[in-house]
């Protein structure tokens, strides 16, 4: 134990001190992120092809049919889920995701909580509910990123990119696709393109990607034949598509939010949400089982049969409802795989549709496919430059890769005008967090009124006369007085210049000259928020309060504006690498 700890400390130091050093961090974290996703998939294909009795290597959403007796695993699974989530609940805090530490906590995740996020959904998938495993695979290989790098004590910037390097790893190897994992980790993880993480990031999504194929495991890649080449002109058509599934992914994500709210108003206990979302699904599973789990099988199924434009409308409209009741009712997953195969569906009938339209093919349905699978997932997740590489990956065409990323730029640009949020930040939206991305706020919320004020300050009875008040604070004594009503609370400041022109009755009370008597700030009130009143009132310097009206300091707007001036070039400077 003696040896080990002089160990810790000299690696804490050569991380913090070598680039080198930190990438050979990132390397070993990325091959854990990617191992541990080949387990979490393969514990919950495992439960699918015994709960579900599936053959061989078969998926779940590839199966042809289910017998209704096999379907009552939905509605089990949901009672499964809820015992599991009674036991763990005693922890009574809320699980923070990775996007959630990264904006708001400087990286910093619990082990404990992202183990129950992903039993949960593990549990979710497993039992065939329309949910994905992209976010166990990112909770655990982020979290582990930041056990790694709390124990190495890493700059809060470090620890950052270390968590986006874990999730980007553990998609990378997933999808057996190193780069969009490296963009995922930039994009929705980190929040921004930084040269300081890119090495990292990088290195550790090429590790994961590398183990899990060592490893054995049939990663998610959509291994698909492009069809005609892309031509300027279908630019244009791709654009229209792009903005199509913008509109899509944010009738998808309000009605999740609206059937949570709906479910959680029924005359039924909480626990009992998702066995009645199981019991939801069962017909529309009847109906198709593409509609079960992420749907990986179904969209391979899809994209290499072609099938009728009724069919693909008709699962389009089942895999909707699928995922959001399953998301609605309580199953724990994402939206990530869910957004790709009904962005290929719907791309399949935007070409269709079309054609119909023209007389003629207007664009290549195959392209049409991998183009809305990729908008509809920027709608939905976020990304534009993720999806891109995905398709880039999976295709090998440049060409078509140009008309995903145009029709992803769209949909970006129309969500974040119309909606403003992806996936994960709408429900921290819901949960009252104004966050819009993985970007570091967390520091914003840290400086707050408590913080930067003054405590000691010259203060005075509200009900003191003018002469009086000129007498105890002469000209140049102090620039500011607090007055303070006859229960000790706060009534307002008084300006020494103010009590002296000769217009002034000496026997009037200097509450009337006080200002910004209406006017105060809380202890926790954070930077932003605090120079928001400044604006509002002009003052140039404002009270800080107790609950209870009792005074507990000053802030100055210059000394605040400092501040907030420092932290902003400090956080410039980490993101750059410049320490």
């Amino acid at each position: 134990m003696r040896r080990s700890l002089p160990l810790l400390t000299w690696l804490q130091r050569r991380v913090r001190a070598s680039e080198a050093a930190f990438i050979l961090i990132a390397i070993a974290i990325g091959a854990a992120a990617g191992l541990l996703s080949v387990v979490q998939g393969a514990m919950a294909r495992t439960m699918q092809h015994i709960l579900f009795r599936l053959p061989g290597d078969s998926r779940l959403s590839a199966a042809p049919s289910l017998s209704p007796a096999v379907l009552l695993a939905l509605p089990i699974g949901g009672l499964v889920l809820a015992g599991f989530s009674a036991l763990v609940r005693a922890r009574k805090r809320r699980l923070v995701d990775a996007v959630e530490a990264n904006a708001l906590h400087g990286g910093r995740m619990s082990l404990g909580d992202s183990l129950v996020v992903s039993g949960q959904t593990i549990l979710s998938n497993g039992f065939g509910a329309s949910v994905g495993l992209e976010a166990a695979y990112a909770q655990i290989g982020s979290a582990f990123a930041s056990i790694i790098g709390k124990a190495l004590r890493l700059r809060r910037a470090d620890l950052r990119h270390l968590v986006g390097a874990g999730a980007g790893a553990a998609i990378g190897a997933a999808f057996g696709a190193p780069l969009a994992g490296a963009f995922y980790a930039f994009e929705i993880v980190i929040g921004a393109y930084t040269p300081s993480a890119l090495a990292p990031v990088a290195a550790a999504a090429l590790s994961g990607a590398l183990v899990a194929q060592i490893a054995g495991a049939q990663p998610y890649l959509i291994d698909v034949v492009t069809g005609s080449m892309v031509e300027t002109h279908h630019y244009l058509a791709y654009a229209g598509l792009g903005a199509l599934c913008a509109l899509v992914g944010i009738a998808l994500m309000q009605a999740v939010a609206l059937v949570e709210s709906g479910s959680r108003k029924l005359p039924t206990p909480d626990w009992l949400r998702p066995a009645i979302g199981g019991a939801l699904l069962m017909p529309i599973a009847w109906f198709s089982p593409q509609v079960l789990s992420a749907g990986h099988g179904a969209l391979h199924v899809d994209l290499a049969l072609g099938a009728p434009i009724a069919f693909i409308g008709a699962i389009f409209l089942a895999k909707s409802c699928a995922s959001i009741i399953s998301l609605g009712f309580g199953f724990r997953g994402g939206l990530f795989f869910a957004s790709l195969f009904l962005g290929t569906l719907l791309g399949h009938l935007f070409a269709d549709g079309l054609a119909m339209l023209a007389g003629r093919t207007v664009v290549d349905p195959r392209n049409a496919a991998l183009v809305g699978m990729a908008a509809l997932s920027v709608a939905v997740i976020g990304g534009p430059m993720t999806m891109a590489m995905l398709v880039l990956e999976a295709t090998h065409s440049f060409s078509l890769t140009g008309a995903v990323i145009a029709a992803s730029l769209v949909s970006t640009t129309l969500v974040r005008e119309l909606f403003g949020y992806s996936f994960s930040t709408w429900r921290l939206h819901l949960r009252g967090e104004a966050v819009k991305s993985a970007r570091d706020v967390g520091w914003l919320r840290s400086l707050t009124a408590g913080q930067m004020m003054r405590r000691e300050g010259a203060t005075a009875p509200a009900e003191m006369s003018i002469a009086e008040f000129r007498r105890r604070f002469p000209l140049g004594s102090t620039s500011r007085v607090i007055l303070t009503d006859e229960h000790g609370r706060y009534a307002g400041i008084a300006v020494p210049p103010m009590a002296f022109p000769e217009t002034l009755d000496p026997a009037s009370p200097v509450a009337r000259i006080a200002i910004m008597g209406d006017v105060s700030l809380t202890p926790e009130m954070n930077v932003v928020e605090v120079m928001r009143s400044f604006d509002m009132t002009g003052a140039d310097e404002l009270a800080v309060l107790q609950p209870d009206g009792s005074i507990l300091g000053l802030v100055s707007e210059k000394y605040v504006r400092r501040r907030y001036a420092e932290e902003m070039e400090k956080a410039q400077r980490a993101l750059f690498g410049e320490g």
